[in-house]
């Protein structure tokens, strides 16, 4: 059904208009051209009110008209225009109508409402596709603004404008989108409002004043020259309703939320009841370049001169053509409330060579201010730069235009955000070319609502773009504009700034403003060395200024130690190690008394040498071995053969061993054979399992102290095991002797108290009938006697002389010189260090050549330092041999006392034993000769003298350094007075101890942890150990008080793992806190730092050496008591 327009086929203008379709069923009028072009139009004179149409359409080009003065067209439905449809209200010569347009939806695509007069549409839904509204209210103000009410939605979209040359008013409930480019509204005067969303979308455009090539806003203008700030931009309406007094071109009123990411422009815009607006990346709110011509602070322009930049929030820069100046405008407006627009270069505002002030730009109120601003394009209010050159009329230049002044910015908001590459700018424009000066810049003012302080405060701006309010640059010799000001509400106590943020750390502000200067350093009197001025939230309103320790290990209110705590608690350091002091000597007293009287029942020691007469008493957790079983009967001595020593040093890696062959003395007494299958298995009983010596070597890691008892112990089982064997397991087959192999009686273990040596006794069984064999027990000499011991602190060389040993030289000498003799030999062994053997061997060689054989010469008897039994790792024993002269005592008859055949005797002896030395010059001490073999009775090994000293190998001490402290020395006497010396450091070790722990423990858990148990139990054991040694009684006491130097030397590794532990933590400390600039905090570093960690570690130390020196010679007084033993004279040695 068509109702489409006749053609003009000599005219197409004058082709007819459309026809109507009106459809009575759905009440729809419906207007179209079928797609024909015309330019006549339809017109509609009337619409009924009593039975409303549902629909009106208007498509395919028709072109409806609605004349008259008034009219009202409403629908139930849609007004639909479509494909180049269009509506007119009103006429044009005459734009005075008012219209009303009511309907449900207006849809509009590809199509134009031309309104001329006043338009008034009430409607749900506005949808615009490609299309236009187009209000024309004429040149009089003689019309009402137009109103547009879209209740739920504004859609434009594809180049869908809505614009009007009078005031212009959207509201809605809903959403207003204009959505992408071409989109825009535009008025002179425009209010939005209402809306709970507005978007502008990219490229879309809000503008007012309508059209930018025509002067911006009568009302803009009327602001120019007025110095007063108008109420309503500080306490608008809150109705948001038209007004023509209101000062505003552009408003944005009651609406949540606006996001801009196309151009908002105007002259004066204002956006009142907002909560948030967003800028977006592209998005621009502007009054650049909208501001006055001329207005207050014009600059000057000669007519043959550049021209000065106006002012504004800066003076204007001069202009300078041709030698002469034109002065830029003046500053005016009020920083801390701007509400002026900025001025133009001067001239007449309608030149054409004049440039204009930037505009104002005012968001949120006193009342209602923004919750949140937040930029991430730009919103600025610039002056106008002149871009043109100025002309005479003989075609000469004129100097140029000044530039204009910046617009105001004020913004009353809540919270501000402005991203990286973001702008705020009311800055002044340029001059023009040929000396034109630059605008003055403009206002900024933020105006802040509820700045939070104290705990309650939050940051109200996050600045991470560009703020700026800078003059113009001037041309050639023009000069550049003075800049605006930027500024911000006076801030609360602790906050400064334009936007009001923390003073900084170290400052406090105890009075209302803004400027930086009065946030007044803090007072570094009262801050103490180990403290900094802490971050206060909201900022320090009053002082002293709040500060905190360095670091949380520090105790407030004084950032101390806990040890430092403990001391300046008792006034100090001094006063502290004073006080100490007092106490450690008044307990050492105090235990000392006590000891004396838990003592007095055990106060006297054996007058010879300890290590001699106790046995293994001065070895732990040892009983003694030596004494074989019955070897002290008589019987016993006269059946001794030969006494054959196990080699080695009784370790778990080279544990005991017997040779094979056997020796001479006892060939005739054994079956060669069954001897070496005895050899097999007692060496094998002899070696250790090989857990032992794991467990040995995780203790020597864990508790070096631990493993030499677990040594010992194990050693102490192995002789026990050996004994055992060899009485009730072994059939002592390897014996000739049918008594011996009956009786279990031919063969004795034996060992040193120190379990370092030991030895079996072969006897004679009794039954022996060849006389060849009963010989053999006269040929013992020379007899080797290996020393015990190996030269270490916990066991020393020394000889031990069982009543076996005694017996069999108490056929030659007495047994007091013989004891007195193994005595004195100990007290010079006891210094003999393995580690320094050729240096401290020499003295004894030295003193068995002055002491020992001058007297035992005397009997027929001379004794040999020498070297036995060398293994192949390299160890070997030291020990004597003992010669006898036997025709001496065959011979000796009660008459042949005298003196010549005493001199004849030693003479014999002395010819032996020169044969004796003589066999072993020249030969290496590895040498297993036959020769010296029966030199030194039978026994692999050489003799030790002045010359064969320095051939002698030696252990390199790895651990030197603790040799220094712990060694045997000889005896000084002052045994009380040493007691109390030690137990004074005992006391002084511990409390030294607890209080480095302390001090390691504030460092770190790690820290203590690791100088607690590196190695473990040793830091705190030496006291317990200590306890036990000057405590204990009876002849055990020596051995415990080596248990206790051993646990105190082991205990200077945990002091040297703090020393490194410290050493790093300074270190690290140190590097940390130098990269840290404490600008508030000008003491210096080192009296911050813990640099004085080294001081108790170190006292320590050498606490620990002087008690260890002090031990040695507690050691050496309790073991030795005789002092005459040292004498350098041989008649007082022997003088018994």
């Amino acid at each position: 059904m068509l109702s489409s327009c006749g053609q003009s086929f000599g005219c197409a203008q004058n082709a007819g208009g459309a026809g109507t379709i009106y459809d009575s069923s759905l009440q729809t009028l419906k207007v179209s051209n079928g797609n024909f072009t015309t330019h006549t139009e339809t017109p509609l004179l009337g619409f009924p009110m009593t039975r409303l149409w549902s629909n009106v359409l208007v498509e395919c080009n028709a072109r409806v008209l609605v004349p008259l003065l008034w009219s009202r067209v409403q629908v139930t439905g849609q007004i639909r225009l479509l494909t180049k449809g269009s509506i007119c209200f009103g006429l044009s010569e005459n734009p005075i109508s008012e219209f009303e347009l009511v309907a449900e939806e207006l849809l509009m695509s590809d199509s134009v409402i031309k309104v001329y007069g006043a338009f008034r549409m009430y409607v749900k839904v506005l949808l615009m596709w490609d299309s236009k509204i187009q209000i024309d209210g004429g040149t009089k103000d003689v019309v009402l603004a137009s109103m547009l009410e879209a209740r739920n939605l504004v859609v434009l979209r594809h180049g869908s404008v809505i614009s009007s040359n009078a005031d212009l008013m959207v509201y809605g409930q809903g959403l207003l989108n204009l959505s992408g480019p071409g989109d825009g509204i535009k008025a002179r005067r425009l209010f939005l409002s209402l809306f709970y969303n507005i978007e502008v979308g990219p490229g879309s455009l809000v503008q007012a004043p309508h059209d930018e090539t025509v002067q911006s806003s009568l009302d803009a203008l009327s602001r120019c020259e007025s110095k007063t700030c108008p109420s309503e931009l500080i306490t608008p309406p809150d109705d948001c309703h038209v007004n023509r007094s209101l000062s505003f071109t552009l408003q944005i009123c009651r609406v949540e939320d606006i996001t801009v990411s196309g151009i908002v422009r105007g002259s004066i815009i204002h956006i009142h009841r907002a909560r948030t607006v967003t800028i977006a990346k592209d998005g621009t709110i502007s009054a650049s370049e909208l501001g006055c011509k001329e207005g207050i602070g014009k600059g000057t322009f000669l007519k043959y001169g550049a021209g000065g930049g106006a002012g504004h929030g800066g003076r204007g820069g001069t202009g300078i053509y041709n030698g002469m100046k034109s002065d830029g405008g003046l500053a005016y407006g009020n920083a801390d409330l701007p509400c002026e627009l900025g001025s133009g270069s001067g001239g007449s505002a309608v030149s054409a060579d004049s440039t204009a002030g930037g505009g104002l730009i005012v968001i949120g109120s006193m009342k209602w201010p923004l919750s949140r601003l937040l930029i991430y394009g730009s919103m600025n209010s610039d002056g106008e730069s002149h871009r043109g050159t100025t002309g005479n009329s003989n075609g000469t230049f004129k100097g140029g235009v000044g530039g204009g002044s910046g617009g105001s910015i004020l913004l009353f908001l809540q919270w501000l955000l402005l991203e990286k590459n973001s702008s705020l700018s009311a800055s002044g424009g340029n001059g023009g070319v040929y000396g034109g000066g630059g605008g003055g810049g403009g206002r900024i003012h933020f105006h802040w609502s509820n700045i939070a302080t104290g705990d309650e405060y939050v940051q109200i701006a996050s600045v991470n773009g560009t703020v700026a309010s800078s003059g113009g640059s001037g041309n050639n010799d023009g000069h550049f504009g003075q800049d605006g000001t930027i500024t911000g509400k006076k801030c609360p106590m602790g906050l400064y700034g334009t936007f009001c943020t923390e003073c900084p750390v170290g400052t406090y502000k105890n009075v209302t403003g803004s400027n930086s200067s009065l946030c007044s350093p803090c007072s570094v009197v009262s801050l103490p060395n180990r403290a900094d001025f802490v971050y206060v939230r909201g900022g320090v309103t009053e002082p002293p200024c709040p500060y905190k320790c360095i670091s949380d290990k520090y105790k407030m209110p004084n950032c101390y130690t806990p040890l430092e705590e403990l001391m300046y608690t008792f006034g100090g350091p001094w006063s502290f190690a004073i006080i100490l002091s007092f106490t450690i000597i008044l307990l050492a007293l105090i235990l000392s008394a006590l000891r004396i009287k838990i003592g007095e029942s055990d106060i006297t020691y054996r007058a010879t040498n300890a290590i001699h007469n106790d046995g293994c008493s001065s070895f732990p957790f040892l009983l003694s071995l030596a004494e074989v079983p019955g070897a002290s009967r008589a019987e016993e001595t006269q059946s001794h053969v030969h006494r054959m020593y196990f080699m080695g040093p009784n370790t778990f890696r080279e544990p005991w061993h017997l040779p094979y062959s056997p020796p001479d003395a006892i060939i005739r007494i054994v079956y060669e054979d069954a001897f070496n299958r005895f050899i097999d298995e007692i060496n094998l009983v002899a070696a250790y399992e090989w857990w032992e010596g794991s467990i040995h070597s995780i203790l020597s890691v864990l508790a070096y102290p631990c493993a030499w008892s677990w040594k010992q112990w194990r050693r102490r089982k192995k002789i026990h095991r050996l004994q055992e064997y060899v009485k009730s397991e072994y059939d002592h087959s390897c014996l000739r002797s049918c008594r011996s192999r009956a009786l279990y009686k031919g063969l004795k273990v034996g060992s040193t108290p120190d379990l370092m040596v030991a030895y079996i006794d072969f006897f004679l069984g009794g039954d022996e009938k060849r006389l060849d064999v009963a010989s053999t027990i006269q040929k013992r000499f020379p007899m080797c006697l290996i020393f015990g011991g190996d030269g270490s602190y916990m066991s020393p060389y020394y000889l031990h002389s069982d009543t076996l040993l005694s017996n069999l030289l108490g056929q030659y000498v007495s047994t007091a010189i013989w004891n007195r003799l193994v005595a004195g030999l100990n007290a010079q062994l006891r210094t003999v260090r393995q580690g320094g053997i050729r240096s401290t061997l020499s003295p004894v060689v030295t003193w068995i050549n002055s002491h020992g054989n001058p007297q035992l010469e005397r009997h027929g008897v001379r004794v040999e330092l020498g070297w036995f039994q060398s293994t192949a790792s390299g160890y070997y024993q030291l020990g004597i041999v003992v010669a006898v002269n036997e025709n001496f005592y065959k011979s000796l008859h009660p008459h042949e006392h005298g003196p010549e055949f005493g001199e004849r005797s030693r003479k014999n002896i002395a010819v032996l034993l020169q044969d004796f030395n003589q066999a072993n010059q020249d030969q290496p001490c590895t040498s297993y000769a036959v020769s010296r073999k029966r030199l030194t009775g039978g026994v692999n090994g050489g003799i030790i003298n002045e010359g064969t000293l320095e051939s002698l190998d030696y252990k390199r001490d790895y651990l030197f350094p603790f040799s220094l402290l712990l060694q045997n020395s000889r005896p000084i006497g002052y045994a009380e007075t040493l007691q109390l010396l030690i137990c004074i450091l005992l006391l002084g070790d511990f409390s030294i101890t607890l209080l480095m722990l302390v001090q390691y423990y504030w460092i770190s858990v790690g820290a203590f942890l690791a100088v607690l148990l590196i190695p473990p139990l040793a830091l705190l054991s030496p006291f317990l150990a200590g306890l036990n040694a000057l405590f204990s009684r009876g002849p055990k006491r020596s051995s415990v008080t080596r248990i206790f130097a051993l646990w105190n030397i082991t205990s200077v590794i945990n002091i040297i793992v703090s020393m490194i532990y410290g050493a790093l933590y300074f270190w690290l400390s140190s590097l940390a806190v130098s990269s840290v600039h404490h600008v508030y905090n000008a003491k210096s570093f080192k009296s911050r730092e813990d640099n004085e960690w080294w001081i108790l570690p170190v006292i320590l130390f050498l606490i620990k050496s002087l008690q260890a020196g002090l031990v040695n010679w507690h050691v050496a007084n309790l073991e030795i008591q005789d002092y005459t033993l040292f004498s350098p004279d041989p008649d007082r040695f022997w003088a018994m």
